[in-house]
This record gives structure tokens, C-alpha cells and sequence, in this order.
């Protein structure tokens, strides 16, 4: 089959990137895969949606993820029909374009739209996903599993919320990810809160969530697909991410480093809670990261870390992903 993978930009990909391992092992497993940036679709008219892709057939051979994007990055794009592609798989960051190519990740969403209404299957819902580009998506789900929050732009907000809190909270962007503008705030610092703020809102909203002991320890990461856990051999697609010393920021490229995660009953229970509306909502592959009985963010457009989770239980997860991509293409092609 032909899976198409929407990233931001080729030369922005790298090989530990979820995304390369997915499309290294479709590779190997004789599907033609596809890379499309942000900037190469293409619409003539409803019969001719499309895009300019870099195409690398199964009959090519390739070694490892790091020669599979050497070879990708080096090849003519070529236009393909959304009529010849299989599979649409959204797989870009919203927040890599958001200062210089602000219409970048809104036009490709509308595009995927579109794609989906001709029956090609787009991987997550584009529907869905235009309720999910920033933080306030997991306002969706029950209040139990949130921590206590606000959104905002205003600096008194963001006062009032720090004396409720007994002077302990994180201050984030609303639109963001991997770990930037991300801030502890404390009694003792109230003197930088208004420039903290200012740093924060100059890009858009803030928002600002209760501080969680549990968050000392890190935060874990874990998978689904179509609704439930990953799970191979017993083993939960998962990965406990342990920030560096003095520093609460748990992601893997802002220094944290990944540990095998211990999944109990409490995390299994507070999963539960959201599993059911994002199924309805068509998100295929997510990744949930966690504190304690609480989700802080529902990922859905480039949950990364699988290939972590694979090595730290010594399974392959992403092999079960692909397995299950290739039963629901057949499903759909039978249904037809």
C-alpha cells in the first residue's frame, strides 16, 4: 500500500523520530512510502486533490532510518493523487510553523479535510484535529483527570491563580510543545511573574496548571491506537521521562531521559477515563502524558518516543502499529 506521512519539512526530519521508524519499517514491510511537507499539497478542482511527494518504492533498498531520509531528502518531488494514496498520516509538529509559516499547519489541515471527504483514510481525523491544535483539547475530557487550569492572557489572572494554588504552579503556552516557555513559579519568584507572562502571552495564550508533586518523578508517556493501550507481551507502550536536575521540563530533546515506566492500576483507571472520546474522535494514535491520576496533554499530531518505549521493553510496538494500519486499510478496501 502507499502511506503517505505529512511532515513539517524533509530536512527537518531525524532518524529517532517516530515518524522515520514507522516509515523505515512500512519500507521494509514492501509499502511505498511518502513524505509531504506542509507546503506541497495541491488542489486543481475537486477530482484532483493531491501533492508533490518524495516517493521511495519498496523495491529500493535501504539499510537504516538514517539512509532512508538521506535517500528521501535527495529525491525529485513527484505529484500523487490522493486517489493513489492509501493512507494519510499526519505526523508534523503545528508549533515548528507557527512563527514563520503561520499558514503552513491550518492550510495542510484544510487539505486533509479534504482528502478524507474523497475516502482516503487520514490518520488523525482532520476533522477532529482542527478541536486539537493547542492545549485547550483536553478541556474536552472529564474533569477528574484534568489538573486545575486556566487560560488566559491576563497577568491578574495569572496572579489570583497563583495564591489559590498555595503559590505553586507551571506556567505554559497554550499553542506549544517540546518543552518551550515552560515555567515552574513559586512564592519566592513572583518578582519575574509579570515578565514570565509577558514572555508567554507574547505569542498568543497562556495557560497555567496546578502544580503536581508527582511531577518531581517525571512524567510517562503512554500510546494508544484506536482507543486502547499499545500493549505487546504484557508490556505497555510506554517511557517514564525524567527531567534533568533543577530543571521540570521532562522532554527527551530539552535534556530528559527515558526510563522503563511502571504502569499500575491508577494510570490503567485514569486512561479509561479518556479512552472512549478519542475513538469516537477518530484520533488513531496518541500518546497520553501523565502525572500521578492526571493527564497533562492529549498528543495528537506527532506523539513521539515509540521507538524508546520498543527499546526499554525490548518489543517491537511499532511493528503491532503497522499491523493494525494494515488490517484497517484492508477492512476499508472490503467495505468498498
Amino acid at each position: 500500500m502507499n502511506i503517505a506521512f505529512v511532515i513539517n519539512q524533509t530536512h527537518k526530519e531525524e532518524t529517532v523520530f517516530t515518524t522515520t521508524l514507522l516509515a523505515f519499517k512500512a519500507h521494509k514491510r514492501g509499502h511505498t512510502v511518502l513524505y509531504i511537507g506542509l507546503a506541497d499539497f495541491t488542489y486543481h478542482n475537486e477530482d484532483n486533490v493531491g501533492a508533490y511527494c518524495r516517493v521511495l518504492k519498496p523495491t529500493e533498498e535501504v539499510e537504516d532510518p538514517e539512509e532512508l531520509l538521506e535517500m528521501l531528502r535527495d529525491r525529485e518531488k513527484e505529484y500523487v493523487d490522493a486517489y493513489d494514496m492509501d493512507v494519510l498520516w499526519l505526523r508534523y509538529d503545528p508549533v515548528v510553523d507557527m512563527i514563520n509559516r503561520p499558514w503552513a499547519s491550518p492550510t495542510a489541515l484544510q487539505f486533509a479535510q479534504l482528502i478524507k471527504r474523497r475516502g482516503t483514510w487520514v490518520i488523525n481525523d482532520p476533522d477532529k484535529l482542527v478541536e486539537a491544535t493547542n492545549k485547550f483539547y483536553l478541556e474536552y475530557f472529564p474533569k477528574e483527570i484534568r489538573p486545575k487550569t486556566i487560560i488566559t492572557r491576563s497577568y491578574q489572572d495569572v496572579v489570583s491563580f497563583l495564591d489559590q494554588q498555595n503559590n505553586k504552579i507551571i506556567l505554559k503556552p497554550l499553542t506549544g510543545s517540546g518543552g518551550k516557555n515552560v515555567f515552574l513559579v513559586k512564592e519566592d519568584e513572583r518578582h519575574n511573574l509579570k515578565q514570565t507572562v509577558e514572555v508567554i502571552t507574547r505569542d498568543g495564550y497562556l495557560l497555567a496548571q496546578e502544580y503536581l508533586p508527582d511531577a518531581a518523578n517525571g512524567d510517562i508517556r503512554f500510546f494508544l491506537l484506536n482507543g486502547d493501550p499499545i500493549q505487546v507481551d504484557g508490556k505497555y507502550a510506554a517511557v517514564n521521562r525524567v527531567q534533568q536536575k533543577g530543571d521540570i521540563r521532562s522532554n527527551i530533546h530539552q535534556g530528559g531521559s527515558a526510563q522503563q515506566a511502571n504502569i499500575d492500576d491508577t494510570i490503567l483507571a485514569t486512561v479509561s477515563k479518556v479512552t472512549g472520546k478519542l475513538k469516537e474522535d477518530g484520533m488513531y494514535f496518541v500518546g497520553l502524558d501523565i502525572v500521578g491520576d492526571k493527564i497533562m496533554e492529549i498528543n495528537v499530531f506527532s506523539p513521539g518516543a515509540l521507538n524508546l518505549a520498543s527499546k526499554l521493553n525490548d518489543v517491537d510496538f511499532v511493528g503491532l502499529v503497522l499491523d493494525d494500519v494494515e488490517k484497517q486499510i484492508e477492512k476499508r478496501k472490503n467495505s468498498k
